[in-house]
């Protein structure tokens, strides 16, 4: 179906204008300026969206669908759909599934199941682990999106810690390189400090202490070390969750993103939350990195618009409820949903006057289409696929676990108020999410890659 989305505000490249945009064939075939200047066709749908504004869809390059293994927490099929509700029409899923995708026919496996099953566009992270090398050298730069690093062992059995493998992979790695940059020894040290002193009584292992364990100093270390190999050989690095104000010294903010070679995502949770939300939200916010100090939170607001900060990912992990409502730090699960969430947090620090509009775009959707180089995405422009989005920013809400879409059915925003609402949202020219209801039987592409 063809459609013609009228007087919507565009927020796109910077800039926010009046305009109308025809949709044909899945792409973006005509961008009319102001008001009521383009006539129906008969073969067109219209939706008039005056009041509303029209954004290009929501790219998110860091989510844990849990497909496949790991399906009584989350799947390919709920989380898609859950993403579209939030305006995400693309996703690049991490490779940290049972069995861990480390290999090019697991990775196949997993492009094949999203065909099957995913409304939202989709990519899929190769795994790299001490002994496969020769997988990731297979990789195709131009269909997958990247090399999954683990240094730190956030999850299962991935941890990169053979320094050997290491110059392999930042020397030789044909396509980006997306770390998760904690330092194993200090957080090894730290936990089993924190069990001897709850041994004792001494301290209350509650999730307060997270931040203690999983530190600045372990975020610090292993991002430096990161940052410093990817120096050396020449490396496309893309640092995940950024979650100290520390971190980002080792970053450059006096270049233009075409030319960066190190780059950085933060999370809408740390641009939310900090240390002084574990009384009230418990494990409910347990995640790795720890959430921090409000210095840090602080910090990283300002690193959004500075430039220092690249991107915006979610870093959505679903747990069962039973997973995280432990009474045990050491047992709680690390993670949470947030992928239909991520555009209402970030667009409440817009009501709050901490960032534009026009930035939020540039962080979750122009950015994240030109750091990765991904083909015809990210923007509205003419000839561009039609993922497109209409938010209305006058419709306040309470985020309640009930109206979530995620199979694990809970949100650690659960209670909170956003004043902005989507109303629709266009994967590849299809109208998949409206009135509070996703089409089932729309399927989204996999992204290509222009390297």
């Amino acid at each position: 179906m063809n459609y013609i989305i009228k007087n919507a505000t565009l927020v796109n490249e910077g800039k926010s204008m009046l305009a109308s945009v025809v949709i044909s064939d899945g792409r973006i075939a005509q961008i009319v300026p102001g008001k009521d200047t383009i006539n129906r066709v008969s073969t067109e749908t219209v939706i008039d969206a005056e009041g509303l504004y029209l954004i290009p869809g929501i790219i998110d390059e860091h989510v844990h669908f849990r497909e496949p293994g790991l399906t009584q927490k989350a799947d390919i099929s709920s989380e898609s759909r859950a993403a579209v509700a939030g305006g995400v029409t693309s996703f690049m899923d991490m490779p940290n599934t049972n069995p861990q995708t480390t290999t090019q026919g697991l990775l196949k496996q997993k492009f094949d199941l999203a065909a099957e099953k995913s409304v939202a566009n989709y990519s899929f992270y190769l795994g790299a682990t001490n002994d496969n090398i020769d997988e990731i050298l297979k990789t195709d730069p131009k269909k997958v999106c990247g090399i999954k690093l683990f240094m730190g062992s956030s999850t299962g059995n991935m941890l990169v810690n053979d320094n050997d493998m290491l110059v392999r992979i930042f020397n030789e790695s044909p396509c980006l390189i997306a770390a998760h940059c904690e330092d194993e020894k200090i957080i090894h040290e730290n936990t089993v400090c924190c069990k001897d002193l709850a041994s004792k009584g001494e301290v209350v292992a509650d999730a307060g202490i997270h931040p203690f364990v999983r530190t600045t100093e372990a975020c610090y270390k292993s991002t430096a070390k990161a940052v410093d190999m990817a120096t050396k050989f020449g490396a496309r690095l893309h640092v995940m969750h950024i979650s100290t104000k520390s971190e980002l010294t080792l970053f450059r903010n006096d270049i233009v993103l075409k030319d960066k070679k190190i780059t950085a995502e933060t999370c809408p949770h740390y641009l939310t939350f900090c240390d002084k939300d574990y009384d009230e939200k418990g494990f409910a916010i347990k995640c790795n990195p720890a959430i921090k100090m409000a210095s840090d939170r602080d910090i990283l607001r300002k690193a959004i618009i500075d430039g220092h900060i690249d991107t915006i990912g979610t870093d959505h992990a679903p747990h069962l409820w039973h997973e995280k409502m432990t009474d045990d730090y050491f047992t709680a699960k690390s993670g949470f949903p947030s992928v239909q969430n991520s555009l209402d947090i970030m667009l409440n620090l817009y009501h709050q006057g901490l960032i534009s509009f026009e930035q939020i775009v540039k962080l979750m959707c122009h950015n994240p289409a030109e750091l990765y180089q991904i083909k015809d995405r990210g923007f509205i422009r003419e000839g561009y696929y039609a993922d497109l989005v209409l938010v209305d920013l006058n419709h306040e809400k309470v985020i309640k676990n009930d109206d979530m879409l995620y199979k694990c059915g809970w949100t650690p925003y659960d209670g909170m108020k956003a004043k902005s609402q989507v109303t629709h949202t266009f994967v590849n020219g299809n109208l998949v999410y409206h009135d509070g209801k996703v089409e089932d039987n729309i399927f989204g592409k996999p992204l290509e890659f222009e390297r």
